[in-house]
């Protein structure tokens, strides 16, 4: 996959722009969702409604959004049906997402993640796929629990 989007709040902005930066010089197609520049910051929810969206409708199957912790980004982009949001602090958890979650947005902390662990975040999170690296036994049982979390969705969203 070579086409992912991009957002942050104020708080997220400067972290943003390094992984920006890794990702236009390993030819990722980015697109950008806000903030485009400090003084005229966005919102941690009106941006992670976006990512949220581009999800949805499938324009992209993996996002990264930024905000201070990564935790408002993470709360707002899971109020949305087939959406799967990880507030991550360490490339382990990066990894793991993807591998254990199958999680199709990353969020992070620039507050708490500096722009060369976020490259080192973001490389693990659009290199692994989902059961990467997992014992058999473990990568059927995460088979099984996606059928059945995705059946817990479909029943949370519309009752």
């Amino acid at each position: 996959m070579k086409k992912i989007f991009l957002g942050s709040d104020k708080s997220g902005f400067a972290l943003k722009e390094a992984i920006k930066v890794y990702l236009n010089e390993n030819n990722y197609e980015v697109e950008d969702i806000g903030t485009i520049d400090e003084e005229n910051a966005l919102p941690f929810f009106e941006v992670a409604e976006k990512g949220a969206h581009l999800i949805q409708n499938k324009t992209y199957e993996r996002g990264i959004l930024i905000c201070g912790t990564g935790m408002g980004m993470s709360v707002v982009a899971n109020k949305h049906e087939g959406v799967y949001a990880a507030a991550c602090e360490s490339v382990y958890a990066a990894e793991k997402c993807r591998a254990i979650n199958d999680a199709n947005v990353l969020c992070m902390g620039g507050w708490l993640i500096a722009p060369i662990m976020g490259v080192e975040m973001t490389k693990a999170f659009l290199d692994t796929s989902f059961t990467q690296n997992l014992e058999d036994w473990r990568a059927k049982n995460l088979e099984k629990a996606r059928v059945i979390v995705r059946e817990i969705e479909k029943r949370s969203f519309h009752k």
